[in-house]
């Protein structure tokens, strides 16, 4: 595996010396907010990549020498380090209380991996836990939005890095890793500039039928690393977006870059009491495999958990609807009643599952209302609403505020599916390599 800090035998400066030019705040050398970001999602990455520590230079050594100084100066240590300690530090870093809030973490990783694999799109990490229930190691993670990175380092120690799309970021990736995960949001695919192309008998490869959209970078990330195997997650409606044009660019582009893929829409309700339809993307590379694999997706079920089963006992008032805004919402939904239109409040079976939770959930809790006897019904709670994604009680979702924790499980994915799915797909490689 190559050094995780930058590839190509560039150092960590130099990546850094793209950003603005160096100015301090606060006692700490910045690059510009995004380099920042990327400096501290450079040394937490050193910090859990033991092989990777091993390979680097000397002038990626000194590099993340700097960068532990940094960190000593925010942390309020004295200026004065001497540079033998910083050494020390460089050289077993595990060992130093200084670290320790990077390893005392809820979700470490698995101490003799089985495999690695990358997380892109890493919102907080349900891809991860399910990747690691599996034995794998994850060597690069990546997420722009900062409440989402902070959930994150708070789980797993490392800060993801920022913007995939910049080639700034991509350059951390290491080569070598065995899997590809990503929750990749779907934008709008050009359908005309292809149609052009062919109408003139011009060829079109994969960068110009995705060149604009995020799934260019997943496909632009395959293509120069090449791992064995990828998962990715996405909406439904992803199969009917455009009618159908934008799933089927999606599948050519895969199969023009040699992977065999297999797909299937599953439903959260078998593990979790939500109904949560997504499309699940798994591919094998065929130059290694010759799409040889035989992959099956795990069994659909009927409903094992009731919403009751995730509810707090003691919840606090402030969760429960003001009499205001309950009414609005029992007005809004007389109307649209009355129009024809099924949409209003979503008023939840306690026995039963609730509908599809949403990043919009903040902003009323409307989709999924908890009754209450004698009182306004009210919103989920932020652990109910881990709990309704599959997250165990031990992860932290309170670092960040209540809206901001509403928003990162809206847009999650339902982590003891991605659990299940994550078996399969190890089970398959662990057969093919057997076989090779």
């Amino acid at each position: 595996m190559q050094p995780i800090m930058a590839t190509n035998n560039t150092s960590i400066k130099t990546n850094i010396e793209k950003f603005p030019e160096e100015t301090y705040k606060d006692g700490i050398r910045v690059y510009g907010e995004t380099s920042m970001d990327n400096c501290l999602a450079v040394l937490t990455h050193f910090l859990h990549n033991e092989e990777t520590r091993n390979k680097l230079t000397r002038d990626q050594l000194d590099d993340v020498r700097i960068l532990i100084e940094d960190w000593l100066k925010a942390k309020g240590e004295k200026d004065d380090i001497p540079e033998d300690a910083v050494a020390k530090m460089v050289a077993d870093p595990i060992q130093q209380d200084l670290f320790s809030e990077f390893f005392d973490v809820p979700f470490p990783a698995p101490k003799h991996p089985k495999f690695t694999f990358i997380d892109l799109f890493a919102g907080i990490g349900g891809f991860r836990i399910a990747m690691q229930a599996q034995g794998g190691k994850c060597v690069f993670s990546s997420e722009w939005n900062k409440f989402s990175q902070k959930t994150y380092l708070a789980n797993f120690g490392e800060m993801p890095f920022g913007d995939i799309t910049k080639e700034s970021t991509k350059s951390f990736i290491p080569k070598g890793f065995d899997v590809l995960c990503a929750g990749f949001p779907c934008q709008p695919f050009s359908i005309a500039g292809v149609a052009k192309k062919n109408s003139l008998g011009r060829p079109t490869g994969f960068e110009d039928k995705t060149q604009g959209t995020l799934f260019f970078d997943v496909a632009e990330i395959l293509k120069r690393y090449r791992p064995k195997a990828f998962f990715l997650e996405n909406v439904k409606n992803l199969t009917s977006h455009d009618k159908g044009n934008t799933f089927r660019i999606i599948c050519e582009t895969l199969e023009e870059l040699d992977y065999s893929i297999h797909y299937r829409v599953m439903d959260g309700k078998s593990y979790v009491p939500q109904h949560r339809e997504r499309i699940l993307i798994i591919g094998f590379d065929k130059r290694r495999y010759a799409g040889e694999e035989v992959f099956e997706f795990p069994d659909q079920t009927e409903p094992k958990n009731c919403i009751s089963d995730i509810l707090e006992k003691d919840v606090d008032p402030k969760y429960t609807l003001s009499d205001k805004l309950w009414s609005y919402l029992q007005n809004y939904a007389l109307r649209q009643k009355a129009k024809g239109n099924g949409f209003g409040f979503g008023l939840v079976d306690l026995k039963g599952i609730t509908r599809t939770l949403s990043a919009r959930y903040y902003k009323d809790g409307s989709e999924i209302l908890i009754p209450q006897e004698g009182k306004n019904p009210r919103k989920l709670t932020p652990r109910e609403c881990a709990r309704l994604m599959g997250y165990p009680d031990k992860y932290i979702i309170n670092k960040v505020s209540d809206v901001q924790a509403y928003r990162q499980c809206g847009n999650s994915v339902v982590v003891p599916l991605m659990t299940a799915v994550s078996e399969q797909i190890i089970k398959t490689l662990n057969k093919l390599e057997r076989n090779e």
